[in-house]
């Protein structure tokens, strides 16, 4: 059994949901090298939150985002956490709701990721910069 960590920074990104699976994977190579494992990956913020999702079709990111705006509304008079501007609060909530991290199994050095899935950024703020994810592999490496 092997692991490995390493912190991957992503590119600023617009408010809004993003397919980064391949960055992710571009910046592992130690992934092609397990046989049989699970990947990890945390993001290390409060106002953005990683899923698995839709990967072919853009409109279900669209969908997300309009949903979550309405779900969570910007400018709720209850907010008193608002230091930041009108998606501050909003963004710790959507963050909370969908989570800090996923895990995908590894077979064969590939993430077992179905046909129509991918991991999906969620950034919640208007002006966000990088993010950071640690991405934690474990597993048999092949022989």
């Amino acid at each position: 059994m092997s692991w490995f960590e390493r912190t991957i920074t992503l590119k600023p990104r617009k408010r809004g949901f993003h397919l980064i699976t391949d960055e992710l994977v571009a910046q592992l190579p130690e992934l092609k090298n397990i046989d049989l494992g699970l990947a990890h990956f945390f993001i290390q913020h409060t106002s953005a939150s990683l899923t698995i999702n839709e990967n072919a079709d853009p409109t279900v990111r669209q969908d997300l985002e309009s949903h979550f705006n309405q779900f969570v509304p910007e400018g709720a008079t209850y907010y008193r956490h608002d230091y930041e501007g009108d998606d501050d609060m909003p963004a710790h909530i959507k963050a909370s709701i969908l989570g800090a991290s996923i895990s995908a199994p590894i077979k064969k050095g590939k993430l077992q990721l179905g046909t129509w899935q991918g991991i999906t950024l969620g950034e919640h703020r208007d002006c966000a910069t990088s993010r950071k994810v640690v991405a934690t592999l474990q597993g048999q490496l092949k022989q």
